[in-house]
């Protein structure tokens, strides 16, 4: 299976060579030249199997004989083998025909090292294989960051980055970076949001020569891999619950739209997928494309959900991709204008292909404390802030049909962010062992400019180092 450019412009590759190179040279993003598919048979066989085992279907059908069964089969073995629960992404019934997906119980406590875990030891192997070393950087709105470092941290063939934005993700999510001494990480308090972030990280890759001198690659979800890593837990959920014999309705709290997409490479690989509901905090430029119809960005606001505090969500051009019947020169031509002027109105086929599956909505930060509180109060289960925004979403806009099981995505423990947890509900989260280890660390990170070329200049050294 080849993998193409969603602007058209350059070559098509094989799996390993998308996974390492994460950003295409044009500029866009990489997707599979067709969608593999499964059948009923199939996806019904994944119900009570290993995570594992599904994970490992999944990923053979992208990489399609490029790595071997058994190698695809040990490293997703070892991926999840450090997860905190037998299950990896365990269901939770809140009510009748409301269920919570528990993304959090890897390493970082985050839905984030799903993939991660499993993206590192993809590297690991093709690396290895290539007598190679490259360099990662990765802009992170707080979970990707941490994910990224625990799962790169110590390797050989890789030297990671991590920026995060100055005083915009919560104190544990930074700490799970900046307590990390291993000498090849290293991590940047960047003087910005966000999107400057990402921004930077998207010119590192358009500086080709520099690209080239430090063997630059990414694994934010810009990463292919990590959208086929996180298509798995769609399946392991939607069959748990009767599918492919019934659909199955999914909530997603989101900002880069990367977990929202692997729902929708989900449904397109045949698992039904009724309806996919995308809730954003304050910053809702996702909730509005798809309502509206205009991908426009807004003023980007600091909320108690740092990780979704994203203005230019990236993974959206994937489905804008898909939505214009996969033309790459159009594709290519919007986001371009995107970039220059920060808008751009959807065609009516594109929007016409996201309504078939998604609904947007935006929740306020009231909304979101009083969900926390509304959610332990009749559940019992104390939920952080992102997933409560899914679940604030999930009670404005249920599933087309009344009987159809509704999973809200729970993307992180509570004890990430305490303080919300606790402002919204008086009750302070149980802080796992990993996080009271943590508090008592000291922290290391250099703090820099949102300015790419002072970044350049910090790799580079990093590289020489």
């Amino acid at each position: 299976m080849k993998y193409v450019s969603t602007r058209g412009e350059a070559p098509a590759v094989g799996f390993l060579d998308a996974v390492l190179s994460g950003l295409a040279p044009d500029g866009g993003l990489y997707v599979p030249e067709t969608w593999p598919q499964f059948s009923a048979e199939k996806l019904a066989s994944f119900a009570g199997r290993p995570y594992a085992e599904v994970a490992a279907a999944v990923i053979s059908a992208f990489a399609d004989g490029e790595l071997s069964e058994d190698v695809i089969a040990e490293v997703c073995a070892e991926a999840y083998a450090s997860f905190a629960h037998d299950a990896v992404t365990p269901l939770r019934q809140l009510a009748p025909g409301r269920f919570l997906l528990e993304l959090f119980h890897g390493p970082t406590l985050a839905f984030k090292d799903v993939a991660m875990q499993l993206l590192a030891r993809l590297y690991d192997h093709a690396l290895g294989e290539a007598g190679r070393t490259m360099t990662i950087v990765c802009a992170t709105s707080g979970d990707t960051g941490g994910a990224a470092v625990e799962a790169f941290r110590g390797r050989r063939n890789v030297r990671i980055v991590a920026m995060f934005p100055d005083g915009r993700i919560s104190p544990v999510q930074r700490r799970f970076m900046t307590t990390v001494t291993d000498d090849n990480v290293r991590t940047l308090s960047v003087a910005g949001d966000f999107d400057d972030c990402q921004a930077i990280l998207k010119g590192l890759f358009q500086d080709a020569q520099f690209a080239h001198a430090v063997d630059l690659s990414a694994v934010n979800s810009i990463n292919f891999a990590r959208i086929a890593a996180q298509a798995v837990y769609y399946f392991v959920a939607a069959a748990a619950l009767g599918a492919p014999h019934r659909p199955v309705s999914f909530v997603i709290p989101t900002g880069n739209f990367g977990d929202a997409f692997a729902g929708y490479v989900a449904s397109r690989m045949g698992l039904p997928i009724e309806r996919m509901v995308v809730a954003t905090n304050s910053n809702d430029i996702v909730a509005r494309a798809v309502e509206e119809g205009r991908y426009a960005k807004g003023e980007g606001m600091a909320t108690q959900s740092p990780a979704m505090d994203i203005q230019v969500a990236s993974n959206f051009e994937r489905l804008y991709f898909e939505g214009v019947a996969r033309n790459g020169v159009e594709t290519g031509r919007a986001f371009r204008a995107f970039a220059a002027s920060g808008a751009i109105d959807l065609p009516p086929a594109a929007r016409a292909e996201i309504a078939r599956l998604f609904r947007g909505v935006a929740v306020d930060e009231a909304e979101t404390s009083r969900t926390i509180l509304a959610t332990l109060n009749a559940t019992g289960a104390l939920v952080d802030p992102h997933t409560a925004v899914a679940l604030a979403g999930a009670n404005r806009v249920g599933p087309v049909k009344p009987t159809t099981p509704v999973v809200v995505l729970s993307t992180a423990h509570p004890a990430k962010f305490p303080e919300a947890v606790y402002a919204a509900a008086g009750v302070t989260p149980a802080a796992p062992p990993v996080v009271q280890t943590q508090a008592g660390l000291p922290e290391r990170f250099d703090s820099i400019a949102a300015d790419a070329e002072a970044v350049k200049t910090y790799v580079r050294d990093f590289v020489k180092a």
